[in-house]
């Protein structure tokens, strides 16, 4: 019913229950995508360890967001909680409409340069699951940096979101924990309501979470960690910004580059929300706007020419 409904309406946004009967949510993304029906779905998931797999998924399978249906709260709390989520993310369904504007749109490299990088930090939010899984699928299993990710989710989510890209890329993705140690060959990925930060003691540096308040609305926040990061590495480090309503990641950029680290932003045609690169773009901070595919080949050249 589902499907001839959008068939019918052309809707600009449709909520997906994960769970529904007859065809569940994921389902009915593929038989939206093999009808060839464009739409924005959300999808909504309990936060349990048996709904965040399926919805993560969902997201693989081309959702454009999730949010977190409220479990254990009073009806008047839950709707709330409810509309207070979906009237962020139909704000960034807005935003994706949005045509770019100006140079920022195109594909460049301000000109090759000699990076020394210890480590990588990734900004993502709306949309950027695929796109970290097009980018760390092809970094090398013998990657000579750690990879730190800051992904916009709700808790539980992103335990799930490791435990996928675990399976399609030759680094070891994991859900960051406190006292981590940041080594080469692993990527660690934020949880969800919490602050990841990195604190460096002599020649080792490990990982604190925190629960300091959210910023920019957001916890985890690309800010908080990479002002950690700068910290420990000064410009030692690469940092990524993807996909993502908000301008998280600015000010974190904006320190990066004042102490000589690389800022590489998502072209805006393939962004599902040209947000977060738009800010570091046109403020003057990347080095580079590429695609997906781009990043990863420059990460991977940058590598080469480090350890060269």
């Amino acid at each position: 019913q589902a499907v001839e409904m959008v068939a019918s309406l052309r809707p600009d946004v449709l909520t997906l229950d994960v769970q529904m009967p007859e065809l569940d949510g994921i389902g009915v993304l593929r038989a939206l995508r093999q009808r060839g029906l464009p739409s924005r779905a959300i999808m909504v998931s309990s936060l349990t360890q048996e709904g965040a797999p399926v919805a993560t998924e969902a997201i693989f399978e081309g959702a454009f967001d999730v949010v977190a249906k409220p479990v254990g709260f009073p009806p008047h709390e839950a709707r709330e909680f409810l509309h207070d989520q979906l009237v962020e993310k139909i704000a960034a369904v807005r935003a994706a409409r949005e045509p770019a504007k100006g140079p920022a749109a195109s594909p460049r490299r301000r000109g090759e340069k000699s990076v020394a990088f210890d480590v990588v930090a990734i900004a993502s939010s709306t949309g950027g699951p695929p796109v970290l899984r097009e980018i760390l699928s092809s970094l090398p299993a013998e990657f000579p940096a750690a990879v730190l990710v800051v992904q916009h989710m709700p808790p539980v989510f992103t335990a799930s979101l490791a435990a996928r890209l675990n399976t399609v890329c030759p680094l070891n993705v994991v859900e960051a924990a406190d006292h981590m140690v940041v080594e080469p060959g692993t990527v660690l990925i934020a949880p969800g309501g919490k602050h990841l930060t990195v604190r460096r003691r002599g020649e080792v540096v490990r990982t604190l979470l925190e629960d300091s308040p959210p910023r920019h609305g957001c916890r985890p926040s690309f800010d908080v960690l990479g002002a950690s990061v700068v910290e420990a590495y000064r410009g030692r480090c690469v940092a990524v910004v993807l996909t993502g309503m908000g301008c998280d990641g600015l000010e974190a950029c904006r320190q990066l580059k004042a102490v000589g680290g690389t800022v590489l932003a998502q072209t805006a045609e393939t962004c599902a929300v040209f947000g977060m690169p738009k800010c570091v773009i046109e403020a003057g901070l990347d080095d580079g706007v590429l695609p997906p595919d781009g990043v990863a080949m420059a990460l991977v050249s940058m590598a080469r020419k480090r350890d060269g």
